[in-house]
């Protein structure tokens, strides 16, 4: 995280989440680290051909740190999705990675995707 980042976290506005997108049999998938999160704080919203993540971190009591490069804050990232995938989406969240499944078909109206934690 850069430090324009890390001010706009200070400042509380969202993080950009840095994703890996790839095809698989089918379907696209994409996958962010979210770090320090918990499942019930993750929102993912696929609407027509854009992917959203959407992320709180809980926040911890104020410290006088000697060094601050983990900023607590919302993080979210807006990722535009290839040609083709729209279909039925799946997320699951494990070890502090979100795994987006988009399967190809027709671009969607917008459906929020229930998160599945996998221990």
């Amino acid at each position: 995280m850069g430090q324009q980042d890390g001010d706009a976290a200070a400042a509380g506005q969202p993080q950009s989440v840095p994703v890996n997108m790839y095809e698989a049999e089918r379907a696209l998938v994409l996958v962010a680290p979210l770090p320090g999160v918990m499942v019930d704080d993750i929102e993912v919203v696929v609407e027509g051909r854009k992917a959203t993540i959407s992320a709180a971190m809980r926040s911890s009591a104020p410290k006088d740190y000697l060094l601050h490069e983990w900023h607590y804050g919302p993080y979210e990232r807006v990722v535009d999705l290839p040609d083709g995938f729209g279909g039925k989406s799946e997320a699951t969240f494990a070890n502090g990675q979100l795994a987006l499944r988009i399967e190809r078909g027709p671009a969607s109206d917008g459906q929020t995707v229930a998160v599945i934690h996998r221990p």
